[in-house]
């Protein structure tokens, strides 16, 4: 039976997956929606603003995975990273998947006008801290030469 790649082969083996933190948040987001329906927008102004957002997300998302899989390494962080990406999206962003899952929840937050979908995502930014910070010291470790560089040539979210 195989378990998988080693720890120190991946980048993250934890439980702290991120489309399960952000899944977690929408839903958590949802339900103090559903209590504590408090808008943070003008009426006007939230619905067109949601769109624009979750369309970007979407697009930066399948922008992302598509070019992952055109430098043939894989999405999952339970995966061993095969090649820095610098190309796309990650020419201006080390983080486009995780930026596309932020404005994803900042989007459906103004689409619904939720200030409590709103709040739900400070959570989850702060555990993408913890997974950003330890999946930033395993490229570094896979790639002592060139992730250093690259995390001095591309910000971390913008």
């Amino acid at each position: 039976m195989n378990a998988g790649p080693p720890a120190a082969d991946v980048a993250n083996l934890g439980l702290i997956r991120p489309p399960l933190v952000y899944l977690g948040s929408i839903g958590l987001g949802v339900l103090v929606h559903f209590f504590w329906p408090v808008p943070f927008l003008p009426a006007s102004i939230g619905g067109p603003i949601g769109v624009i957002l979750v369309l970007a997300a979407v697009v930066l998302f399948i922008s992302s995975v598509r070019t992952f899989r055109k430098a043939g390494t894989p999405v999952p962080g339970n995966q061993p990273t095969t090649t820095i990406v610098r190309a796309g999206p990650y020419g201006f962003s080390r983080n486009p998947i995780y930026l596309a899952f932020t404005l994803f929840q900042l989007g459906l937050a103004a689409w619904v006008n939720s200030l409590g979908m709103l709040l739900t995502l400070l959570p989850a930014l702060a555990l993408m801290a913890v997974v950003i910070a330890r999946e930033e010291r395993y490229l570094e470790a896979r790639f002592p030469s060139e992730y250093p560089q690259y995390k001095r040539e591309v910000r971390r979210w913008l």
